[in-house]
């Protein structure tokens, strides 16, 4: 399959983080649309270490958010913040993550992935998973934008994986990485300054 290729980097360029969105539902049949094309992704070993937990319910999202809350407060009290600061940090995550349509818990897991008797090489392996399901999330996000959805990946869940697998009740190897909020936007997001490629690039 051929696809133009000013479409796809128009699809890259005009992608955006997305933290609000309507009251629009998202019908579930487009959200199966969306994790399928998230499995598309490359994986090591074609192990596909990715899982996805979908939050739709209010309830759901609610405890999520809640227990996101709470550990993100316990956090920043152990640093030494200023209270006012800390309740309008978790009142925003808080709200975040209730007002999305839907919330996708993107997980790894190592059940299939090989296993060694050395650090060195299990930490490559670990690090190979966590590549793929990075890699499986912005297939996801892309899609997501393909089919007029914002989205928005936070990295919450890395600073809180038990109190994530916790609220969802998710099987003890899956291994929360990040959240995609998912929606349709009530915004249009910010364009990012990009940095030149001189920056990021060694040519040899």
């Amino acid at each position: 399959m051929i696809v133009e290729k000013g479409d796809f980097y128009a699809l890259l360029r005009s992608r955006r983080s997305i933290r609000r969105f309507t009251d629009e539902t998202v019908p579930v049949e487009l959200v199966r649309r969306l994790i399928e094309a998230a499995c598309q992704a490359p994986s090591a070993h074609n192990r596909r270490p990715w899982r996805f937990a979908v939050l739709s319910g209010e309830s759901e999202k609610e405890a999520l958010a809640e227990q996101m809350g709470e550990k993100l407060r316990a956090a920043r009290q152990a640093d030494g913040d200023a209270a006012d600061a800390i309740e309008a940090d978790a009142a925003r995550s808080y709200q975040r993550i209730t007002s999305a349509a839907v919330v996708v818990v993107v997980c790894l897991t190592m059940e299939a992935m090989d296993v060694y008797p050395d650090e060195a090489r299990t930490k490559a392996e670990y690090m190979m998973a966590v590549q793929s399901v990075a890699m499986a999330g912005m297939n996801f996000l892309l899609a997501a934008h393909a089919e007029g959805l914002g989205a928005c990946w936070l990295c919450a869940p890395l600073f809180a994986p038990d109190a994530a697998r916790r609220s969802l009740d998710l099987p003890e190897t899956w291994e929360p990485q990040g959240l995609i909020l998912l929606g349709y936007a009530a915004e249009q997001g910010r364009s990012r300054e990009r940095m030149p490629l001189e920056a990021v690039s060694l040519w040899r």
